[in-house]
């Protein structure tokens, strides 16, 4: 299993803001369904990526939380928790991740030193993150994607112009993998984020 397309793309993505506000530069996002085995992931993941643990109510979220955690700290990872502010607080994260539907919330979730993430679908949802107070946006779905939820693609020119809008450090979601991603590399991306891709 190899990053390096991956890796190297986001890096160059993410020499400037991402460096200034310590937003990391590569999001791996597990899903249950899609990447079942998201410690083996997590634990090939270059430094300075993020882990976005999205529990999805399973029952043994926090054990598995606390064994992400652990892999984060041994490889100089961030962990952010999607959608569970108190998840994240017990689990000791770097932040949280909220869906669009939660963007709202993302000033008083604030916590010294947490990353505080939205998704966006489109710049008028990208705009309300920054009005609420996020750090930054995961905008999708930018390729055609597996995911139930992904809308149709918008298409790396189409990304560009909304990351020039946006006001905000954007990251692309949705289709991106070690085949994709170098056609992001001018976009003005802070970093990419993928699900699928990381197991190519």
């Amino acid at each position: 299993m190899s990053f390096w397309t991956l890796k190297q793309t986001a890096a160059h993505l993410g020499r400037g803001a991402a460096r200034r506000k310590g937003l990391p530069c590569l999001l791996f996002f597990t899903d249950p369904v899609r990447t079942p085995d998201a410690e083996a992931i997590a634990a090939g993941l270059p430094r300075g990526a993020a882990i976005v643990f999205r529990a999805f109510g399973a029952a043994d979220a926090e054990a598995q939380g606390r064994r992400l955690r652990a892999i984060a700290r041994a490889r100089g990872l961030k962990l952010l928790v999607g959608a569970d502010a108190d998840l994240a607080r017990r689990l000791g994260a770097d932040g949280v991740h909220l869906p669009e539907r939660l963007a709202a919330t993302a000033r008083r979730l604030r916590r010294r030193g947490w990353i505080v993430t939205c998704a966006a679908h489109s710049l008028a949802a990208a705009r309300r993150a920054k009005a609420a107070g996020a750090d930054a946006v995961v905008v999708s779905a930018i390729f055609a994607s597996d995911s139930p939820s992904a809308g149709a693609p918008i298409g790396p020119v189409r990304l560009a112009l909304l990351v020039r809008q946006a006001g905000l450090p954007v990251y692309g979601l949705g289709g991106i993998n070690n085949k994709t991603a170098r056609r992001l590399k001018d976009a003005g991306l802070v970093g990419l984020a993928g699900i699928d891709g990381f197991r190519t």
